[in-house]
């Protein structure tokens, strides 16, 4: 975000459709995936559209936000109100994944077990407390995700890539255009590469270790812990690229730059989440 003489004033945009656009792409997308998921042909084209119509907006407003920005409109108190907004965000993100976790956290350590309790003897003899379970009505045999291969890569990427991205900033903040610029992109390719190697593991999973959604409470609590992650970490990579396109323009200041700072305070939330990631679900 470009920097402006500090004033009293609150710059105010002009009423804008972006809003109503973006509600609209909203209800599309949670209207068609219900329908796909019961069956329906035209959920998924729901879905599609819905999508579409998000890039659209976000393209639009992002842009508009953009050029008010360079234009110098935003003053201090928009900066304030801006860090504020990106604060709540990732906090609403750390509630997000807390429920995943709770989740896991609940049928490890009391439904399985209660399942192979005494009182529950008689609906699941054969039924012993064990994690990762898939739980007493799923029979076939699947082998769980272990730590050490590509899981520990993926750690070892996405701490990589919190050192590169701390070293662009603090290019930007010396005003050192070439090592923000080189170090952004090497942050990038960190981020692509995590997700490649993370596809590859799904792929291998599904082929080779019998390890699905479907594979009970151990398999959809793998999938959507780690899957919601790679979704944050792909919209994390699609951020740095704009910002990194952004820097190459010549934007930002080493003073005012806080479009690069909440992409990085975002960046830096998916590493932590993907430690704890490690820890909880491949490791222990």
């Amino acid at each position: 975000m470009s920097h402006a003489t500090p004033t009293h004033n609150y710059y105010l945009p002009q009423p804008a459709a972006y809003p109503i656009i973006g509600s609209t792409a909203l209800l599309l997308m949670t209207a068609g995936a219900a329908m796909w998921f019961n069956g329906s042909s035209i959920g998924a084209w729901s879905v599609l559209a819905g999508a579409l119509v998000m890039v659209y907006m976000m393209v639009l407003w992002f842009g508009k936000v953009i050029s008010e920005s360079e234009g110098g409109l935003y003053t201090d108190r928009v900066d304030v109100s801006y860090r504020w907004s990106m604060s709540w965000f990732i906090f609403s993100e750390v509630m997000f994944f807390a429920g995943f976790f709770g989740a896991l956290f609940y049928a490890r350590t009391l439904s399985v077990p209660d399942l192979s309790s005494i009182d529950n003897k008689l609906l699941w003899p054969d039924f012993t407390s064990a994690w990762p379970s898939s739980g007493p009505y799923l029979t076939d045999p699947f082998t769980p995700m272990a730590a050490w291969g590509i899981p520990a890569i993926n750690t070892f990427l996405l701490l990589s890539s919190g050192v590169t991205l701390t070293i662009a900033h603090w290019g930007l903040r010396e005003n050192r255009r070439g090592v923000l610029n080189l170090w952004l992109f090497l942050t990038i390719c960190l981020g692509v590469t995590f997700l490649g190697f993370q596809a590859f593991e799904y792929g291998h999973a599904y082929s080779e270790m019998n390890l699905k959604l479907t594979t009970g409470i151990y398999g959809t609590t793998f999938y959507m812990l780690t899957g919601f992650h790679g979704f944050h970490v792909t919209v994390g990579t699609i951020m740095l690229i704009c910002i990194w396109f952004r820097c190459l323009k010549g934007h930002f200041k080493p003073d005012h730059h806080f479009a690069f700072e909440g992409v990085a305070w975002y960046w830096h939330f998916v590493d932590v989440v993907w430690l704890l990631l490690f820890v909880v679900v491949y490791w222990l």
